[in-house]
């Protein structure tokens, strides 16, 4: 869409004459959640990671190491959106609190657990918690930006703004965790990933004067239950799904390509230069006022991804291995950012912030799927076998999005193009 130009002269950031970075970050009270935000979810990006190395150090297996990453985005994937949505009815420090304290304790007890090569059905029943517990400091922040917007332009700013924030975390998380496991101790980086959530959490949840207001959403909830009701949602999920495969598949598949070289510290350096690319499209994303609609804007993002994700398993060294993981990286950021900006449209207020979970959600159900699937593969088939995931999981997420795009057309929007097309009455599209 084009930007809003104003013709009175406005400090309200809500009302800027072009959306960008600037007039965002001068939101009131924005840096009193922003900051203690990114510390919150900075263990976010190691936990996968921190969880493959060192159950692959315990056991010797990728697919073992993967299965208990798996069970951890599961659970958390289940468990998201009704976290969301108890946030949304109770407000956030009442979700958070106990959350995070729920979240270091099965953290540990996993570590502990793979440390004494404890049988995996064993570590299975520590990644549950571990998994459900996550905090989901991401959709939070975004609620947070939609309390204090109010339906500004500046929304897509703030959803760029947050994916380039996300990545920066996935681009410091997996280097981190990759230092900490194979220079320290193969347990380090999942210990700091559970003492980072808990301090980063707890100071996000003092933050209380910026959570959105749990009564805003009250007359929402009774017309609508859950966000997943809504049949656009439904389709975001499935387009999540398939970026999770991409974040799940390259994992597994880096880190035992690194392996097979004699080089494992060259995971994080690999890692990273895909979150990179993430987060690089991200920012210019977040800098232009669209034109386009954001459903023809995500179908040619995710074709794009799509077409990158294909060529992964062709690479056989780290040169471009590393180039198509900034391509593809480029390509991951305008589908999430336009997922994410859609939400805005399709559902109410009371109910966003379940809503950003489930999203959240499936990108670590894709993710958990990939990760146990690219474990299989590389430890059965060739080196690279993995890589074969991200192609199938945004190939099949491409068709769904192609066949039901409509559903992703607000039902304002659907009403205004029935009535332009000769019908007596409102029909939506789909």
């Amino acid at each position: 869409m084009a930007s809003t130009v104003t013709t009175e002269p406005s400090e309200d950031p809500a009302a800027p004459s072009r959306p960008g970075y600037g007039q965002l970050l001068r939101t009131r009270g924005a840096w009193t959640f922003l900051l203690p935000g990114f510390a919150a979810r900075q263990p976010f990006a190691m936990l996968t990671l921190s969880i493959v190395l060192l159950v692959r150090h315990t056991t010797g297996s990728y697919g073992a190491a993967g299965a208990a990453a798996a069970v951890t985005g599961v659970s958390m994937a289940l468990f998201a959106p009704y976290s969301g949505r108890l946030a949304d009815r109770y407000g956030q420090r009442a979700v958070l609190i106990p959350g995070v304290l729920v979240h270091a304790l099965s953290g540990l007890a996993l570590t502990a657990l793979a440390l004494a090569h404890a049988p995996l059905w064993a570590l299975f029943a520590a990644a549950v918690p571990t998994g459900a517990s996550v905090p989901q400091i991401g959709p939070m922040v975004r609620a947070r930006w939609g309390a204090r917007l109010q339906g500004s332009p500046l929304m897509a700013t703030a959803a760029a703004f947050e994916s380039v924030t996300d990545e920066l975390t996935f681009i410091v998380g997996p280097l981190l965790a990759t230092a900490l496991c194979t220079t320290v101790d193969p347990a380090a980086g999942l210990v700091t990933e559970a003492a980072l959530t808990l301090l980063g959490g707890l100071l996000f949840a003092a933050r209380r004067g910026t959570q959105p207001s749990v009564s805003e959403g009250g007359h929402a909830r009774v017309r609508q239950a859950s966000a997943l009701r809504v049949p656009g949602v439904r389709v975001l999920i499935v387009t999540f799904l398939g970026i999770g495969s991409v974040f799940g598949g390259m994992q597994v598949s880096l880190a035992a390509f690194s392996e097979s070289i004699g080089e494992p510290g060259l995971n994080g350096v690999l890692y990273g230069t895909f979150a990179a690319g993430n987060m690089l499209s991200g920012v210019v994303c977040g800098a232009i006022a669209w034109k386009a609609a954001p459903q023809r804007r995500l179908v040619v993002g995710y074709t794009a991804l799509a077409l990158t994700a294909s060529a992964l398993w062709t690479a056989h060294s780290a040169l471009p291995l590393a180039g198509l993981g900034l391509l593809v990286g480029m390509c991951i950021a305008p589908a999430l950012i336009t997922g994410y900006t859609l939400v805005e449209d399709l559902v109410a207020a009371g109910a966003r912030t379940e809503a950003f979970t489930w999203l959240t959600g499936a990108v670590a159900l894709g993710q958990a799927a990939a990760v146990t699937v690219a474990g299989q593969l590389e430890d059965r088939l060739w080196d690279g076998a993995g890589f074969l995931v991200p192609l199938g999981g945004t190939v099949l997420a491409l068709v769904t999005l192609l066949a039901l795009r409509s559903r992703l057309v607000p039902p304002s929007r659907r009403r205004t193009v029935a009535r332009g097309v000769g019908h007596r009455s409102p029909v939506a599209v789909d």
